[in-house]
């Protein structure tokens, strides 16, 4: 029996335990308008490469990401119809993989030739794929999310993806400092309640001022949250083991007055319209060519994106982990890491691993401004 340490949770590639583990769960892996009828696009997700296409019609697929027949990348060939054809040689795989034309084989073999494909399905202004072999668990379904006007937003981080689901309430005074977060909000460091659910980890947090928030930690991935200003919902998906995509979603309830306007900036800079890229401005903080504290104009806009990317990818490499020095405020963080090694664990010892699921009641939670009087 082989034991399972942290250092196991952070690579995702095939064979991988955690990769492994990760499979066994939907992912989003592209926001739905950035993918126009007729067009594929190269994606890498947990170090594998994959051809994302949409349909003339408009359904999106995930399939292989070379042709079988001399290795050609898929995404540069073209769409027929629900098909995708190479635009080496011609040759013609329809959604399910199979090849269906060869165009230069005067006696065609296309019944012998397959590459793989993928449960794909749009929900939510995102396109998820499933990559796991067996067949694929139902979608989950976020209803509060079908109704409304919801905001989809997406950025890549040039770290771990566990640097993302690691980040903790506790830092939000501290990183977030200069942040729209407290336009009209004391600067307080919560205290924070830790249980595990049936979807993953619920941490609770309160302030002196009676605020109380509820934070949900869907397992594997996920983050989610509903306040009096927003509802959110976000995945952090493994390009590789250096880099990841967020997924997000919001519904905003604050929509005038300063956070209003604060916030309609945010998804201008967040969609690319507004100041410079979060990444751009983070990278230059880390080499120590500017403060944060110094941003000023429409840099500003996207402020929160700017600091998580300058504490993320400033944590380093996975191997940092191992000169942590945990305090009593990590708690939610040393549980979080013993769910992950204890399902790790299981997987390995060929045990079942838990089922989550996001039940009515978690759905429902909601934070608030204030403590209920008594």
């Amino acid at each position: 029996m082989t034991a399972v340490d942290y250092m196991d949770c952070f690579p995702t590639g095939p064979g991988t335990l955690a990769g492994r583990y990760m499979r066994k769960f939907w992912h989003p892996v592209y926001r739905a308008e950035d993918l126009k009828p007729g067009w594929a696009k190269p994606i890498r997700i947990m170090s594998e490469e994959f051809t994302l296409y949409r349909g003339e019609e408009g359904k999106p697929h995930v399939v292989g990401f070379r042709c079988p027949h001399r290795g050609t990348q898929l995404s540069i060939g073209w769409i027929e119809e629900d098909s995708i054809r190479c635009r080496y040689h011609g040759w013609k795989f329809n959604a399910s993989g199979q090849c269906v034309e060869q165009p230069a084989e005067k006696e065609s073999f296309v019944e012998k030739i397959r590459i793989k494909s993928y449960p794909t399905k749009e929900y939510l202004g995102l396109i998820f794929a499933y990559f796991g072999g067996d067949p694929p668990p139902p979608l989950p379904r976020y209803p509060e999310y079908e109704t409304g006007d919801v905001w989809v937003e997406t950025y890549m981080r040039p770290c771990n993806f566990l640097n993302n689901i690691e980040n903790d309430p506790v830092h939000i005074p501290f990183a977030h400092r200069e942040s729209e977060f407290f336009l009209r909000r004391p600067r307080e460091v919560p205290t924070v309640a830790q249980e595990e659910t049936e979807w993953g980890l619920l941490l609770t947090t309160q302030t002196q001022s009676g605020r109380v928030q509820f934070l949900h930690y869907g397992m594997p991935n996920i983050l989610s949250f509903r306040e009096s200003d927003r509802d959110h919902l976000a995945w952090r998906v493994p390009i590789d083991d250096e880099h990841h995509h967020s997924f997000q979603l919001d519904i905003q309830h604050v929509k005038d007055g300063i956070e209003g306007d604060a916030v309609k900036a945010r998804h201008s800079a967040r969609t690319g319209k507004l100041g410079r890229s979060p990444n751009e401005i983070g990278a230059a903080v880390l080499r120590g060519e500017i403060r944060i504290q110094d941003i000023e104009g429409d840099d500003r806009a996207n402020m929160v994106w700017i600091q998580d990317y300058a504490v993320q990818v400033g944590q380093g490499p996975i191997e940092m982990r191992r000169n942590e020095n945990l305090g009593r405020s990590d708690m939610p963080l040393i549980l979080q890491r013993k769910v992950w090694i204890r399902e790790l664990q299981a997987l390995a010892d060929g045990k079942p691993v838990k089922s989550w699921n996001r039940s009515e009641r978690l759905a429902e939670m909601r934070s608030y401004s204030h403590l209920p009087q008594n």
